[in-house]
């Protein structure tokens, strides 16, 4: 099991880290937090590039922007999380920096979520970059989002 969980604390009034890991038989799983509904879901693929390696190594030379609509939060998520991977194994690059809006539109009875990210990064290079662990896919199992004072993120990634 990686320990990144000192790596990830921050000075944000009410939250006291960005990110926590826990067990998970073969798999890893996270709670991602923030004061926003984007300030969460940026820190959950923070998250998730942990996973992957030391995102303090990962430079911003590269950005690359997509739009995802999903029909509520948590497809959402899942949604971001598997075009962020998609992006990391077709392109070969690491992110280490995440800019989220998230949009609630209505569309005659349709509701849906529309979020926009810049993600930036580079492409990998195993000599600088720390290799930790292979994410093969991000799982529905145990997802969770919810917002109150603080918004929380809960998901598992296949390893």
């Amino acid at each position: 099991m990686i320990n990144m969980i000192e790596e990830n604390r921050t000075n944000h009034k009410n939250i006291q880290k960005k990110f926590e890991f826990f067990d998970v038989t073969a798999d890893i799983g996270y709670w991602a937090y923030g004061k926003t509904l984007e300030e969460a879901f940026e820190n959950s693929a923070l998250a998730m590039f942990n996973v992957i390696t030391n995102v303090k190594k990962v430079d911003k030379k590269e950005i690359k922007e997509f739009n995802i609509e999903s029909e509520d939060k948590i497809s959402l998520l899942y949604d971001f999380l598997e075009e962020l991977l998609f992006i990391h194994e077709v392109n070969l690059l690491l992110f280490s920096n995440f800019t989220v809006s998230i949009e609630k539109k209505n569309s005659g009875d349709n509701k849906f979520y529309k979020l926009n990210a810049i993600v930036e990064g580079e492409k990998i290079d195993w000599k600088i970059h720390e290799r930790r662990s292979e994410v093969k896919a991000i799982t529905f199992h145990m997802m969770e989002v919810s917002c109150n004072e603080l918004c929380k993120i809960r998901v598992i990634l296949d390893l």
